[in-house]
């Protein structure tokens, strides 16, 4: 028995607020898991939102209407330039791993006559379409995302394998 001088917590006491701390982090951890997922997801489509857009800036104005033949060719500055068509995140190495996703850009037919791009890309090399994939690494989200030189970003639950595999999202 305590007298009213000892002042405290009991053991039992704090087992039973660890208990509460465990019970409240147990409900919350699943939902900010599937929070991140959703990001991770979010950032993929933006990513290739991003590679359609500096790719259709590429076919303008320096590939005379074909499209870049990789990611690093887009990442690549025209001559005179010190900024690629898109950013050292996704364009400075062939398949880049942003926010969970990898990407992963594929060639799809190459424009027949096409000259040497302004940033250095070989004569003959262009393409004329192209196929860009963006699946998750284990853990980082549920679907898989695609898209083409049409702009349209398709999804499904496994790797699309063409442009027209998966359901449209835009």
């Amino acid at each position: 028995m305590r007298s009213r001088k000892e002042r405290g917590f009991t053991l039992i006491e704090l087992l039973i607020v660890v208990a509460i701390i465990g019970i409240i982090g147990a409900i919350a951890v699943p939902g900010l898991m599937r929070a991140r997922m959703s990001g991770n997801e979010v950032s993929a489509i933006g990513s290739l939102r991003a590679i359609n857009s500096a790719q259709a800036t590429y076919a303008a104005s320096c590939g005379g209407g074909f499209y870049s033949p990789s990611l690093t060719n887009l990442g690549t500055p025209p001559l005179g330039s010190v900024d690629g068509f898109i950013g050292p995140d996704l364009g400075s190495v062939q398949q880049p791993v942003k926010s969970g996703y990898t990407i992963t850009f594929n060639p799809v037919t190459v424009a027949s006559g096409s000259q040497a791009s302004c940033n250095s890309a070989s004569a003959g090399s262009l393409l004329s379409e192209y196929f860009i994939q963006a699946d998750p690494t284990p853990g980082a989200g549920l679907r898989h995302f695609a898209t083409t030189q049409s702009g349209t970003i398709r999804t499904g639950t496994s790797q699309l394998s063409d442009s027209n595999a998966g359901t449209p999202i835009q």
